[in-house]
Protein backbone atom coordinates (compact mmCIF):
# COMPACT_ATOMS: atom_id res chain seq x y z
CA UNK A 1 0.00 0.00 0.00
CA UNK A 2 1.45 3.33 -1.00
CA UNK A 3 0.24 6.23 0.83
CA UNK A 4 -0.64 9.51 -1.71
CA UNK A 5 1.87 11.36 -0.18
CA UNK A 6 4.54 9.23 -1.05
CA UNK A 7 7.21 10.56 -3.25
CA UNK A 8 8.17 8.01 -5.88
CA UNK A 9 12.02 6.77 -4.76
CA UNK A 10 15.21 7.71 -5.65
CA UNK A 11 18.55 6.88 -5.70
CA UNK A 12 20.07 9.64 -2.56
CA UNK A 13 22.19 12.25 -3.20
CA UNK A 14 25.33 11.59 -1.78
CA UNK A 15 26.51 14.90 -0.72
CA UNK A 16 26.41 15.02 2.99
CA UNK A 17 23.84 16.82 5.43
CA UNK A 18 24.34 18.72 7.57
CA UNK A 19 24.87 16.98 11.37
CA UNK A 20 23.13 18.48 14.16
CA UNK A 21 23.59 17.18 17.86
CA UNK A 22 20.92 14.63 19.11
CA UNK A 23 19.21 14.10 22.06
CA UNK A 24 18.71 10.15 23.41
CA UNK A 25 15.09 9.62 22.76
CA UNK A 26 12.83 6.89 21.15
CA UNK A 27 12.57 8.76 17.75
CA UNK A 28 13.56 6.53 15.42
CA UNK A 29 14.34 2.81 16.05
CA UNK A 30 16.17 0.82 12.45
CA UNK A 31 14.47 -2.78 11.52
CA UNK A 32 16.71 -5.54 11.77
CA UNK A 33 18.95 -4.98 8.43
CA UNK A 34 17.49 -1.80 7.67
CA UNK A 35 19.49 1.46 7.53
CA UNK A 36 17.29 4.26 8.46
CA UNK A 37 18.01 7.31 6.09
CA UNK A 38 19.91 10.12 8.00
CA UNK A 39 17.51 13.10 5.99
CA UNK A 40 14.49 11.08 8.29
CA UNK A 41 16.92 11.95 11.87
CA UNK A 42 16.91 15.36 10.59
CA UNK A 43 13.92 15.65 9.98
CA UNK A 44 12.72 14.87 13.62
CA UNK A 45 15.19 17.34 14.55
CA UNK A 46 12.87 19.86 11.98
CA UNK A 47 9.93 18.91 12.65
CA UNK A 48 9.50 16.54 15.62
CA UNK A 49 5.13 16.91 15.69
CA UNK A 50 4.97 15.35 12.42
CA UNK A 51 8.57 13.04 12.42
CA UNK A 52 8.96 12.47 15.80
CA UNK A 53 8.37 9.81 18.64
CA UNK A 54 5.06 9.73 17.03
CA UNK A 55 4.69 9.58 13.62
CA UNK A 56 1.49 11.37 12.07
CA UNK A 57 0.00 10.86 8.54
CA UNK A 58 2.04 13.49 5.60
CA UNK A 59 -0.23 16.79 4.69
CA UNK A 60 -0.56 16.06 0.60
CA UNK A 61 2.27 17.76 -0.49
CA UNK A 62 4.36 17.41 1.85
CA UNK A 63 7.74 17.02 -0.56
CA UNK A 64 7.38 20.20 -1.42
CA UNK A 65 6.44 21.98 1.49
CA UNK A 66 9.79 20.79 2.91
CA UNK A 67 11.84 22.16 -0.05
CA UNK A 68 9.70 25.40 0.43
CA UNK A 69 10.24 26.13 4.49
CA UNK A 70 13.73 24.47 4.01
CA UNK A 71 15.40 26.35 1.04
CA UNK A 72 19.01 24.50 -0.21
CA UNK A 73 18.84 22.31 2.95
CA UNK A 74 17.69 19.46 0.53
CA UNK A 75 18.81 17.60 -2.15
CA UNK A 76 15.41 16.93 -3.66
CA UNK A 77 16.26 12.78 -5.00
CA UNK A 78 17.54 12.16 -1.07
CA UNK A 79 14.20 13.62 0.34
CA UNK A 80 11.81 11.94 -1.87
CA UNK A 81 13.76 8.85 -1.04
CA UNK A 82 13.56 9.41 3.06
CA UNK A 83 10.49 10.48 2.64
CA UNK A 84 9.31 7.36 0.55
CA UNK A 85 11.04 5.21 3.00
CA UNK A 86 9.04 7.20 6.41
CA UNK A 87 5.60 6.59 4.58
CA UNK A 88 6.46 2.83 3.82
CA UNK A 89 7.21 2.13 7.53
CA UNK A 90 4.82 0.25 9.70
CA UNK A 91 4.94 2.62 12.46
CA UNK A 92 3.41 5.28 9.57
CA UNK A 93 1.45 2.69 8.41
CA UNK A 94 0.14 2.32 12.21
CA UNK A 95 -0.42 6.33 12.04
CA UNK A 96 -2.86 5.71 9.19
CA UNK A 97 -4.90 2.19 10.10
CA UNK A 98 -5.41 4.42 13.31
CA UNK A 99 -7.92 7.03 10.82
CA UNK A 100 -5.46 9.88 12.30
CA UNK A 101 -5.81 13.25 10.23
CA UNK A 102 -3.04 14.69 7.98
CA UNK A 103 -0.85 17.46 9.54
CA UNK A 104 1.33 20.07 8.33
CA UNK A 105 5.03 20.67 8.91
CA UNK A 106 4.04 22.25 12.65
CA UNK A 107 1.88 19.43 13.24
CA UNK A 108 -1.46 20.80 12.75
CA UNK A 109 -4.56 18.66 11.21
CA UNK A 110 -5.29 20.09 8.26
CA UNK A 111 -8.30 17.33 7.04
CA UNK A 112 -9.15 14.15 7.26
CA UNK A 113 -7.53 10.73 5.68
CA UNK A 114 -9.60 9.47 2.66
CA UNK A 115 -11.12 6.38 3.14
CA UNK A 116 -9.03 4.55 0.29
CA UNK A 117 -5.86 5.03 2.30
CA UNK A 118 -7.44 4.20 5.81
CA UNK A 119 -9.22 0.65 4.14
CA UNK A 120 -5.69 0.11 2.96
CA UNK A 121 -3.46 0.82 5.37
CA UNK A 122 -5.04 -1.48 7.60
CA UNK A 123 -5.16 -4.30 5.00
CA UNK A 124 -1.17 -4.04 4.91
CA UNK A 125 -1.12 -2.95 8.55
CA UNK A 126 -2.62 -6.72 9.19
CA UNK A 127 -0.53 -8.61 6.41
CA UNK A 128 2.72 -7.34 7.99
CA UNK A 129 1.63 -8.56 11.55
CA UNK A 130 0.43 -11.56 10.15
CA UNK A 131 3.33 -12.56 8.59
CA UNK A 132 4.73 -12.07 12.22
CA UNK A 133 2.45 -13.90 14.01
CA UNK A 134 1.05 -17.52 14.68
CA UNK A 135 -2.78 -16.67 15.27
CA UNK A 136 -4.46 -16.01 12.32
CA UNK A 137 -5.56 -12.29 12.57
CA UNK A 138 -8.15 -12.76 9.61
CA UNK A 139 -10.95 -11.99 12.27
CA UNK A 140 -9.88 -8.72 13.29
CA UNK A 141 -9.23 -7.76 10.42
CA UNK A 142 -12.56 -8.27 9.10
CA UNK A 143 -13.64 -6.69 12.52
CA UNK A 144 -11.75 -3.29 12.15
CA UNK A 145 -12.57 -2.82 7.99
CA UNK A 146 -16.40 -3.67 9.22
CA UNK A 147 -16.19 -0.67 11.84
CA UNK A 148 -14.64 1.35 9.41
CA UNK A 149 -17.67 0.40 6.87
CA UNK A 150 -20.10 1.27 9.78
CA UNK A 151 -18.66 4.42 10.71
CA UNK A 152 -18.19 5.77 6.68
CA UNK A 153 -22.03 5.86 6.77
CA UNK A 154 -21.99 4.51 3.25
CA UNK A 155 -23.72 1.27 1.54
CA UNK A 156 -21.77 -1.44 0.03
CA UNK A 157 -21.07 0.21 -3.16
CA UNK A 158 -20.56 3.28 -1.97
CA UNK A 159 -17.80 1.96 -0.03
CA UNK A 160 -16.09 -0.33 -2.77
CA UNK A 161 -15.69 2.42 -4.77
CA UNK A 162 -14.82 5.16 -2.37
CA UNK A 163 -12.26 2.43 -0.79
CA UNK A 164 -11.01 1.41 -3.97
CA UNK A 165 -11.74 -1.91 -3.55
CA UNK A 166 -13.31 -5.08 -5.52
CA UNK A 167 -17.21 -4.87 -4.30
CA UNK A 168 -17.51 -8.89 -4.01
CA UNK A 169 -14.51 -8.57 -2.18
CA UNK A 170 -15.71 -6.38 0.35
CA UNK A 171 -19.17 -8.33 0.30
CA UNK A 172 -17.13 -11.62 1.33
CA UNK A 173 -15.62 -9.73 3.74
CA UNK A 174 -17.92 -7.78 5.65
CA UNK A 175 -20.12 -11.25 5.47
CA UNK A 176 -17.77 -12.84 7.41
CA UNK A 177 -16.97 -9.96 9.92
CA UNK A 178 -21.21 -10.37 10.32
CA UNK A 179 -20.39 -14.29 10.90
CA UNK A 180 -17.24 -13.49 13.10
CA UNK A 181 -19.69 -11.22 15.47
CA UNK A 182 -22.66 -13.67 15.73
CA UNK A 183 -19.92 -15.92 16.98
CA UNK A 184 -18.61 -14.12 19.31
CA UNK A 185 -21.92 -12.85 20.69
CA UNK A 186 -23.23 -16.65 21.04
CA UNK A 187 -19.80 -17.09 22.93
CA UNK A 188 -20.32 -14.31 25.14
CA UNK A 189 -23.96 -15.77 26.14
CA UNK A 190 -23.00 -19.03 26.63
CA UNK A 191 -20.14 -18.06 28.91
CA UNK A 192 -22.56 -15.63 30.68
CA UNK A 193 -24.95 -18.34 30.99
CA UNK A 194 -22.13 -20.91 32.46
CA UNK A 195 -21.22 -17.80 35.14
CA UNK A 196 -24.92 -17.34 36.18
CA UNK A 197 -25.65 -21.03 37.27
CA UNK A 198 -22.17 -21.49 38.72
CA UNK A 199 -22.75 -19.87 41.86
CA UNK A 200 -18.97 -18.71 41.80
CA UNK A 201 -16.90 -15.72 41.77
CA UNK A 202 -15.63 -13.31 38.59
CA UNK A 203 -12.15 -14.50 39.73
CA UNK A 204 -12.89 -18.08 40.35
CA UNK A 205 -15.06 -18.15 36.94
CA UNK A 206 -11.94 -16.50 34.62
CA UNK A 207 -9.75 -19.58 36.61
CA UNK A 208 -12.25 -22.36 35.88
CA UNK A 209 -12.25 -21.03 32.12
CA UNK A 210 -8.86 -19.55 31.28
CA UNK A 211 -10.05 -16.50 31.21
CA UNK A 212 -7.79 -13.19 31.62
CA UNK A 213 -8.99 -12.12 35.25
CA UNK A 214 -8.86 -8.20 34.40
CA UNK A 215 -11.16 -8.90 31.24
CA UNK A 216 -14.07 -11.20 32.66
CA UNK A 217 -15.79 -8.17 34.10
CA UNK A 218 -16.30 -6.81 31.05
CA UNK A 219 -16.85 -9.48 29.16
CA UNK A 220 -19.84 -10.60 30.90
CA UNK A 221 -21.09 -6.75 30.96
CA UNK A 222 -20.75 -7.05 27.00
CA UNK A 223 -22.82 -10.07 26.78
CA UNK A 224 -25.45 -8.68 29.28
CA UNK A 225 -25.68 -5.82 26.53
CA UNK A 226 -26.31 -8.47 24.05
CA UNK A 227 -28.76 -9.40 25.32
CA UNK A 228 -30.99 -6.31 26.04
CA UNK A 229 -30.12 -5.54 22.06
CA UNK A 230 -31.79 -8.75 21.28
CA UNK A 231 -34.79 -8.20 23.54
CA UNK A 232 -34.90 -4.75 21.98
CA UNK A 233 -35.72 -6.10 18.67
Amino acid sequence: MTDASTPIPAQADARPQPQRKRRAGPARQAQPGRTIHPLLEQLAQLHPLLFGARFRPLKLGTFQDLMERHPGAFEPAALKEALGQHTRSTRYLESLARGDQRHDLDGQPVGALALDHHHHALVELFKRRQGRSREDLQPALRARVRELFVQSGLDRDGYAQAAKVQPDALAALLDMADLDQADEIARREALLRAFEIGGVSEAQFADQYGLAPDGVAALLAQARDDRRVRAAR
